[in-house]
């Protein structure tokens, strides 16, 4: 029995219907074309209806709960983590677990945010006298504004599309990205209305490169204490040599009695001293460093100082405080480890 039912299932999902190279790209093509002009309907569903909701959102005091079955469940999942991710605190509940204890996470101070291409799915529209038994407002996202969904919801956005890009008018296509993109829409214009900021994204992406970005500060990651490279002025360049190669950061601080900063030496300082035939056995630190050097405080962000270095083409800093006291060190490999640069 196992080979017939092998071969029916061969046969009946293998069957080759395009060919070519040519076919595919006309394919791809035509799902683009079908998908861009269900997008462009939505344009004139940024109404009045789409204005109140976005006011729903930026009054709840709760969370706002995303909820969808099957292929719009992904959609909501999706969109939950846009808002949550933009100022707009959300998540998503399933609605088949929610029957069977997640309705336990949904509070009467929260919003829902219910999806579903026709608007009848049963799973979501079960959950309908709950959200009314508690009194909470909903949006509903679906194709058919006379559906039991879309009959039930506060606030009822039109998604539908007029074709499927599916040649079968059957697979969740156009249909889930017109939703996905009212999902954005609603997304950013809750976005700019809060005023959120690249910094409140950075807090909500603190292991991404723009969260080390826009969080790191240069006293998170600088050099301090006994790892900090400082001299005292009138120490020979032999010593001062030593404290560089010691700390291994390529340069050295120059401090008089008071700790207050004189200079900095750097390795290009030495191939310059040895370049303009300076007598380096007599050459104290204090003949050979820059004085007025670039100096950072330690409270900037990291970023800040990679400014500073890749405008003045240096690659290394000291940090002063207030009083001009060295109170650590940063360059470029200190930037790199950190994944700033």
């Amino acid at each position: 029995m196992i080979e017939p039912m092998t071969a029916i299932a061969t046969e009946t999902f293998s069957r080759p219907s395009v060919t070519s190279h040519e076919e595919f790209i006309a394919s791809g093509r035509r799902t683009i074309a079908i998908e861009q002009e269900a997008i462009a309907a939505l344009l004139e569903r940024i109404n009045e209806s789409f204005g109140r909701a976005c006011q729903l959102l930026m009054t709840c005091k709760g969370r706002v709960i995303v909820t969808g079955m099957g292929k719009s469940g992904h959609i909501a999942n999706k969109i939950a983590s846009t808002l949550a991710s933009t100022g707009t605190p959300a998540f998503f509940v399933h609605p088949a677990e929610a029957h069977h204890g997640d309705m336990g996470m949904v509070t009467a101070s929260d919003v829902v945010i219910a999806l579903s291409n026709s608007g009848g799915s049963s799973e979501v529209v079960t959950l309908l006298p709950l959200f009314k038994r508690l009194g909470i407002p909903m949006i509903a996202m679906t194709g058919n504004p006379h559906s039991p969904l879309g009959q039930a919801a506060d606030v009822h956005l039109n998604t539908g599309v007029n074709q499927e890009a599916c040649p079968l008018n059957l697979a969740p296509t156009s249909s889930t990205t017109a939703t996905l993109v009212m999902g954005d829409a609603l997304a950013i214009a809750l976005l700019e209305a809060r005023g959120f900021t690249a910094e409140d994204f950075a807090f909500s992406h603190p292991g991404g490169t723009l969260g080390r970005r826009l969080l790191l500060k240069v006293s998170n990651i600088m050099h301090t204490d006994d790892r900090l490279p400082v001299v005292n002025s009138g120490t020979s360049l032999r010593d001062a040599l030593l404290e560089i190669t010691s700390k291994g950061m390529g340069l050295t601080a120059i401090v008089d009695e008071q700790q207050h900063l004189l200079g900095i030496f750097t390795d290009g300082d030495l191939r310059r001293s040895l370049d303009s035939g300076s007598n380096l056995l007599s050459a104290t630190i204090d003949d050979l460093m820059t004085r007025n050097c670039v100096t950072v405080r330690a409270d900037i962000l990291a970023a800040e100082a990679l400014k500073v270095m890749e405008d003045h083409k240096i690659n290394g800093l000291i940090c002063v405080d207030e009083e001009q006291r060295p109170v650590g060190a940063i360059n470029m490999h200190d930037l790199l480890k950190a994944g700033v640069l």
